[in-house]
């Protein structure tokens, strides 16, 4: 299995996750479960498939993360459509799941055996596979938060904005799980837990941010728009965190979390 393959997979996956988002659109509940599911089968087998290939993770390279973020946003539209039953979430994950597949179908990126000592940690794949799955939720609720603000400006139910809350907590938990399974990851390839390398900063920054946007919400008397402003700077500082750090100068040649971009 190698990378020319990725095609073969990737199109029955978004046709099948197509078809569950319209059946969540049409009311029909178990057809848009099982059709999501099936999609995200298909996408898994050619995932393992490169790990058997490539004796390691496909985790390394950039284009190697955005394959695991396309199979994580379906993944957590399923789990937010099984719990909430908000239909627009599998349009808006099987969309920006094809987005990332475009890419790396268009932009393909050689994916190389070799994976230097310190990313053979046993901690550095649940540690990234978590953290893609936190900016997955976190994503939607981004998404979820520009909608409220610059389209539907008037009659936003609570439970819209709760909407977000849910999405926010859930995602800043796996963060959290992410940040910890970094933090022994670290120990165990550098000798120390933080560092406050630049990569490290922009992961502690952005998890501070949305906390105060938990604790905004939680705040007796505040301003739902506002929370939302707070939570869409907290996903730029996210992105920042995730890609943006390769060309920030402060992490050149001197963060050891900056991705191979070739």
């Amino acid at each position: 299995m190698n990378w020319t393959h990725f095609i073969y997979f990737a199109v029955p996956s978004v046709l099948l996750w197509a078809w569950g988002a319209f059946s969540a659109w049409r009311g029909r509940r178990w057809q848009a479960l099982a059709a999501t599911s099936a999609g995200l089968l298909v996408f898994f087998a050619f995932i393992v498939s490169m790990w058997v290939s490539l004796e390691r993770p496909p985790l390394r390279t950039m284009g190697e993360t955005r394959l695991w973020y396309s199979f994580f946003l379906p993944l957590a539209g399923l789990v937010i459509y099984g719990r909430w039953r908000y239909k627009w979430i599998l349009t808006f994950s099987t969309l920006l799941a094809l987005v990332f597949i475009c890419v790396n179908l268009f932009k393909p990126e050689i994916h190389s055996k070799t994976l230097m000592p310190a990313l053979q940690s046993p901690w550095f794949a649940p540690h990234v596979i978590v953290y893609m799955f936190a900016y997955a939720l976190l994503g939607a609720a981004a998404v979820m938060a520009a909608y409220l603000l610059f389209f539907k400006k008037r009659g936003v139910a609570a439970e819209e904005y709760a909407i977000c809350d849910n999405l926010v907590y859930v995602g800043l938990a796996f963060m959290t799980v992410g940040m910890l399974f970094g933090a022994l990851w670290a120990k165990e390839a550098w000798g120390h837990y933080w560092s406050w390398d630049p990569k490290e900063t922009w992961a502690a920054t952005t998890w501070l941010a949305y906390l105060v946007y938990i604790h905004y919400r939680q705040m007796p008397v505040h301003r739902p728009r506002t929370a939302l402003v707070i939570l869409l700077v907290a996903f730029v500082l996210l992105q920042v965190c995730w890609w943006g750090i390769n060309y920030l100068p402060s992490a050149q040649a001197s963060s050891v979390h900056t991705y191979n971009m070739g």
